[in-house]
C-alpha cells in the first residue's frame, strides 16, 4: 500500500493560513502552560490575543539554548507530567544537556514527517534501510527507525560505528538505503573498496545528516558507493529531532516542513530579519508541538531562505544546506562540541595554561575527521612530564566529551594573544562550497 505523507496545500497562501492558526495556538498554549514563556511575553508586553498575523511573530521574544539549560531537566514544559511519554537529549557537551520532552502526539507528528523525508527521497516499502546513527537518549536512531517503519520499509538498526558489522550487513541483507553521518558515509565508502566488496552491495540512496559536507565530499561518497544518490537531512533535538527537512530529488535545496514550524533568518549580531536569499541564523517557531514548544528559538545554524517554488513542484518552503554555525560550536564525528567544554577540561590541570587551539581536518584518503588539540603549558608549570600530562588530558577529554583528539603541548606564550575574542577553532575540513 502506497502512503502519502505530504500535505495537501494547493498554494503558499493556504500554507500561510495554516501557519497563522498554528502560531496563534502555540503562543496561547505556551502562555497558559509555561511560567517561562508567560514571563517572557509579559516582559515585552505581548499576549496571545495580540497575534493577528504572521508579521506579529517578530514581536515575540527569542528563546535560546541557555534557556533550555536553565530549565533543566524539563525546560519549556507546557503540559502536565502525566502527558509526557518520552524525553530525548542533544549530543551537546557543555554543562547540562538540552533535554526535551514529548507527548504522544509530538511523537506521532515526528514519525509522520520523518516518513515524509523518506518519501521525498523516493524510499518505499520495497526498500531495506540500514541505520548507522546513534540510539538511546539521542533522537537520531529512534527517528530514523520509526520513520522507516512508518513508511513500510525494512529497518536494519545497527547504530553507529562497528564497521565490520556494517559491511557484513550491507552484503548479507542487501539494504538499498544507508542512513548515517557524512563522515560515516565516507568511511564506509572507503572500507567497501578496501575490502573489495563494492560489487556485492546494493545501496542506491544515502540519507545523511548531523554534519556539514562539501560538494566534493558528496561526489566522492556517491562515486565510491557506485553512484548512490545522496540526501542531506536536517533537524535538531529541540525541534523534535532529525527529519525536519530534506533534499528533494532536484538536490538544490532543503525542503523544510512549514506546516510544522516557521523559519526566520536573522542577522546573528543585530537579530534583525534579513531579506530572502541572504545568509543568516535560522530561528524556528513550532506550530503544534505540545510538550515543549519553541518560540523564536535561535538554532545558531547559518543558512538562507530560497524564495519561489522549487523546480520539483513541491509547495513546501526551502532553505539552503547548512553553511555553519553562528557560535563556535562544531560537530566532530556526530558529537556537538563547545570550545567552552574543552576549556573546562583544560582548566582542571595545574600544569596547563589557559591558551589552546582546536584544529579540525579531514583525511580524504581514509575518509576520517581528525581533531588536534594544541595546549600551552602553564607559565610556571612543574610536576608531570609532557607524556603524563597528555595521557591525563586525553583521558578526561574522552571521558567528558566522548571524543579522542590528538594532543600537542607547546611552551607558554607560543600561541597568539588577542585583545578581542581569540580564535580557538580552525576547521579545515570543508574547503569547497556546500552548494
Amino acid at each position: 500500500m502506497t502512503q502519502n505523507f505530504m500535505p495537501d496545500f494547493q498554494d503558499e497562501q493556504a500554507l500561510q493560513a495554516h501557519q497563522l492558526k498554528g502560531l496563534q495556538w502555540t503562543v496561547k498554549h505556551a502562555y497558559q502552560g509555561s511560567d517561562f514563556y508567560r514571563n517572557q511575553m509579559d516582559h515585552v508586553g505581548i499576549s496571545p490575543a495580540d497575534i493577528c498575523s504572521l508579521a506579529d511573530l517578530e514581536r515575540l521574544p527569542f528563546t535560546t539554548a541557555d534557556d533550555l539549560r536553565a530549565g533543566y531537566p524539563f525546560p519549556l514544559r507546557c503540559v502536565p507530567f502525566e502527558q509526557i511519554v518520552r524525553v530525548h537529549a542533544s549530543s551537546g557537551t557543555t554543562g547540562k544537556r538540552k533535554v526535551l520532552c514529548y507527548t504522544q502526539k509530538d511523537l506521532d507528528d515526528w514519525c509522520h514527517f520523518f516518513a515524509r523525508c523518506y518519501q521525498m527521497a523516493g524510499v518505499t516499502a520495497e526498500d531495506r534501510v540500514q541505520i548507522a546513527v546513534g540510539y538511546g537518549v539521542w533522537t537520531a536512531g529512534m527517528g530514523f527507525q520509526l520513520g522507516c517503519e512508518k513508511i513500510g520499509a525494512l529497518a536494519v538498526p545497527i547504530g553507529p560505528g562497528n564497521v565490520d558489522l556494517q559491511c557484513q550487513f550491507l552484503v548479507d541483507f542487501q539494504p538499498t538505503v544507508f542512513c548515517c553521518t557524512a563522515s560515516m558515509a565516507l568511511l564506509m565508502a572507503e572500507e567497501i573498496h578496501q575490502r573489495g566488496i563494492a560489487d556485492q552491495i546494493n545501496v542506491k540512496k544515502i540519507i545523511y545528516g548531523s554534519e556539514r559536507s562539501s560538494v566534493s565530499m558528496r561526489q566522492k561518497i556517491s562515486q565510491l558507493f557506485g553512484g548512490a544518490e545522496l540526501f542531506d537531512i536536517t533537524g535538531l533535538t529541540e525541534l523534535y529531532g532529525p527529519g525536519t527537512g530534506i533534499e528533494c530529488s532536484d538536490h538544490d535545496c532543503i525542503h523544510y516542513w512549514g506546516d510544522y514550524y516557521i523559519v526566520e533568518i536573522v542577522d546573528p549580531e543585530t537579530l534583525q530579519p534579513v531579506p530572502a536569499g541572504e545568509w543568516g541564523e535560522m530561528v524556528v517557531t513550532t506550530l503544534c508541538k505540545e510538550a515543549a514548544p519553541l518560540i523564536r528559538y535561535r538554532t545558531r545554524d547559518i543558512t538562507r531562505l530560497i524564495p519561489g517554488r522549487c523546480s520539483c513542484g513541491c509547495v513546501l518552503p526551502r532553505h539552503s544546506r547548512i553553511l555553519g554555525r553562528s557560535d563556535d560550536t562544531f560537530i566532530f564525528r556526530g558529537v556537538n562540541i563547545y570550545p567552552s567544554s574543552i576549556d573546562s577540561v583544560i582548566s582542571a590541570f595545574d600544569g596547563l595554561g589557559s591558551e589552546y587551539q582546536i584544529h579540525l581536518s579531514r583525511d580524504e584518503q581514509r575518509g576520517r575527521d581528525s581533531l588536534k588539540l594544541v595546549v600551552e603549558r602553564a607559565q610556571h608549570g612543574r610536576g608531570d612530564t609532557d607524556a603524563v600530562l597528555i595521557e591525563k588530558l586525553l583521558h578526561q577529554v574522552k571521558k567528558q566529551l566522548l571524543v579522542t583528539p590528538e594532543v600537542e603541548l607547546v611552551a607558554y606564550g607560543c600561541l597568539p594573544r588577542s585583545q578581542g575574542k581569540s580564535k580557538r577553532v580552525f576547521d579545515a575540513r570543508i574547503t569547497d562550497p556546500i552548494v
